[in-house]
């Protein structure tokens, strides 16, 4: 065994070890926890951003001068004594995007398990990027979609529905990333399929 496989293999387990963290705390933050919001043994969460028609105003003390500041489009949403369908609403964007960040960590964990043979270009781990980069863009795509179902429900039949209206934007961050995952996925599909065709000539 060569100092440079000892030194792979070292590192291969370092980044199982900091992925499988990242897992535990992905899952007890992301999805946990907000669990717990809903069925009771902890606080719920009563507050929720939204964004509004009105612009937010601010102090006039910071309005003028050389620097300045201005109002946003962004506000937050406040429920007295949320019931559990609220509570369901407000933890459901959190626990979606837990969800995903959970399989991504976790793919990449399973991948992260191949380098102790010092071999990643393995056909599961072409697969193993695809669903990566699903789960990224969902993040991108079906997160926002998850968040303005849920604000539009919390607050349908309110007083406040009228300031606040249906809002659904593309995260293009995640859409990108994604799509940089999914050409990353096959450049590892093409590469396990040419080293079995020269495998195939030896």
């Amino acid at each position: 065994m060569t100092m440079t496989s000892v030194k792979g293999r070292h590192g291969g387990r370092l980044l199982e070890v900091v992925l499988g963290v990242a897992l535990v705390l992905a899952g007890l933050f992301g999805v946990f926890l907000p669990l717990l919001g809903v069925t009771g043994p902890i606080d719920p969460m009563d507050t929720h951003d939204v964004r509004i028609d009105a612009v937010t105003r601010v102090p006039a003390a910071v309005t003028s001068g050389p620097v300045t500041l201005h109002g946003t489009h962004q506000a937050e949403i406040a429920l007295a004594h949320p019931d559990v369908q609220q509570r369901i609403l407000l933890a459901l964007p959190d626990v979606f995007y837990g969800a995903l960040l959970i399989v991504v960590l976790a793919f990449l964990l399973r991948m992260a398990r191949t380098l102790r043979e010092a071999d990643v270009f393995v056909p599961e781990n072409a697969r193993r990027l695809q669903v990566i980069a699903a789960a990224i863009v969902a993040m991108g795509v079906l997160g926002p979609a998850v968040d303005a179902i849920a604000t539009h429900l919390l607050i349908s039949g309110t007083a406040v529905s009228p300031a606040v209206p249906f809002a659904y934007t593309v995260s293009a961050a995640p859409l990108f990333l994604g799509l940089l995952v999914a050409a990353l996925a096959e450049v590892f599909r093409q590469g396990t399929r040419l080293r079995e065709d020269t495998e195939g000539l030896v």
